[in-house]
């Protein structure tokens, strides 16, 4: 992808955040943005450094971790394309509490706060929009802390593979917490984005706990492993194994 022949306001037109702003509005956001490629390895920001700008993930794979004190690394989220980070920590005026990394060859848009507040201050709907983007990823980190804190390592591991928060009501028998295409059944694909080591830090599980967690589910029948690539043979049966368990637990 050539970065001179990038549409940049055309992209930020198919993003959530901007899809309802004028031509003219968009173009001076795209003023204010930043284009840029990230090799594998390379940082974004690290905890500290001033945040002046948000992030979204073109093309490629960004990672949001923490170091403890021992040197543990502890992923805190993964970003995939079209998905943007650091919004919040961008208006609260204080350094970056987070790590933020390519784990592939990345295509990155920076918006800068400058660009974002000007268009802010212009239309009170841009500014509802972007608390509400907030408001969705503050409702995600709660959704993981729920997560870790109340479901098994397995049943944390079924959910990424089945990938979404279910809508539905508690207790829905079969659903285990997850919807869209798991819950109407049928086969599924997953490409893990990443290594296991690093979708293990994710979860807070252990890779040799992961790896345990696959073969088991292997085992039954449950998923067929092809390297990164993961075969749901039929998502309903593995989110009701989800249940079961849950139920067992």
């Amino acid at each position: 992808m050539e970065l001179r022949t990038f549409d940049l306001p055309r992209y930020l037109s198919v993003l959530p955040l901007f899809q309802e702003m004028t031509a003219e509005e968009l173009g001076r956001l795209a003023q204010g943005s930043q284009l840029r490629r990230l090799t594998r390895g390379e940082m974004v920001f690290r905890v500290g450094d001033a945040c002046e700008e948000f992030h979204v993930t073109v093309t490629g794979q960004v990672k949001l971790f923490a170091i403890s004190p021992a040197g543990q690394e502890k992923v805190i989220e993964l970003v995939g394309p079209g998905a943007s980070f650091a919004e919040a920590l961008m208006f609260t005026g204080k350094p970056c509490i987070v790590n933020a990394q390519a784990l592939t060859d990345t295509l990155l848009l920076s918006v800068r706060k400058e660009a974002v507040v000007a268009e802010m201050e212009r239309d009170v709907r841009f500014a509802m929009r972007m608390l509400a983007g907030i408001s969705w990823r503050l409702h995600g980190l709660v959704h993981d802390v729920q997560s870790y804190s109340l479901h098994s390592g397995l049943q944390r591991v079924i959910g990424y593979l089945l990938s979404d928060p279910c809508t539905g009501e508690p207790g829905d028998p079969g659903c285990a917490g997850m919807c869209g295409e798991a819950c109407s059944g049928g086969p599924l694909k997953v490409a893990l984005p990443v290594s296991k080591a690093t979708i293990a830090s994710r979860l807070s599980l252990t890779p040799e706990y992961l790896s345990r967690v696959l073969r088991e589910l292997e085992d039954k029948g449950l998923i067929e492993m092809d390297k990164r690539e993961i075969r749901i043979p039929d998502s309903r049966l593995l989110a009701r194994y989800s249940a079961q368990r849950e139920t067992c637990s």
